[in-house]
């Protein structure tokens, strides 16, 4: 995988390779006072070839799902709702499967209810199997 620091950069600047997925999301004002973040760059999430790069704000680390580092990858998702109310909450995350045997999750901290996103995702993960021919 490229840097992923450079691959962030260069989806901030633009243009990008046209197999990449690129999704950003404007912080709040509020939201990035009360969280000491307001003068960071916004929530951006980049899916490529080979994984998966994530820029929540400068006090977090990047999160970094590599796909040569995979064995396989499982959608999940859980709904909940209370008797008093006709909506479903909805929880989506990505059950990573590593080739070491170690098992991890994915779920993004700013894209959580973007369904593209994790669409992109997964999309991504099943080209680079193809590719590789597993």
């Amino acid at each position: 995988m490229t840097d992923p620091g450079t691959i962030v950069w260069q989806a901030r600047q633009g243009p990008v390779p046209a197999e990449w997925s690129v999704f950003t999301k404007r912080r709040g004002r509020m939201s990035g006072f009360f969280h000491g973040t307001s003068h960071d760059p916004d929530p951006l999430l980049v899916v490529t070839r080979d994984g998966l790069i994530e820029y929540e704000d400068e006090r977090s680390p990047l999160t970094i799902v590599n796909f040569h580092e995979l064995a396989g990858m499982a959608l999940q998702v859980t709904g909940q709702t209370t008797s008093s109310s006709s909506s479903v909450s909805v929880l989506t995350w990505v059950e990573l499967e590593y080739r070491d045997g170690e098992k991890g999750k994915w779920q993004s901290k700013s894209f959580g209810y973007d369904l593209p996103a994790i669409q992109a995702l997964v999309e991504a993960y099943g080209v680079h199997k193809a590719l590789l021919g597993r």
